[in-house]
């Protein structure tokens, strides 16, 4: 096993549970407000590069090495740079929704919110 990736899985190890407890405790409830009125559909967030770009970092683990392969030697790893936007969003959002199925993959959907995914589609995108 190369060196990068295992790095970059025990790093992810140990920061994911600090960042999580690194939120803020959430406030005490408020009592109701009036209900605002009717608001259009939430529109898809828009993604930040800069952002993606760091998000990204925990992708080079498996996706970035040479061949597209990883510690699992039967199993080809997908290329993602390049992909589009709404191929990367969707695929995300799917495995985040357990409609896909990657144990790997569907941990790392779940620890970003839908505009890191956005962020995230707009860099992976952007990479040749």
């Amino acid at each position: 096993m190369r060196p990068q990736p295992l790095a970059a899985c025990l790093a992810l190890a140990v920061l994911l549970p600090l960042g999580a407890a690194a939120q803020p405790a959430p406030a005490p409830a408020a009592p109701p407000a009036p209900a605002p009125a009717p608001v259009p559909a939430a529109a898809t967030p828009t993604g930040s590069f800069d952002n993606g770009r760091v998000l990204a970092y925990t992708c080079q683990g498996c996706h970035g090495i040479t061949g597209y392969k990883n510690a699992y030697p039967s199993y080809r790893v997908p290329k993602i740079g390049g992909q589009t936007q709404q191929y990367l969003t969707q695929a995300l959002t799917e495995y985040r929704q357990g409609k896909r199925r990657h144990p790997t993959m569907q941990a790392q959907s779940m620890s970003f919110s839908e505009q890191e995914i956005a962020d995230l589609a707009v860099y992976l995108s952007t990479v040749k």
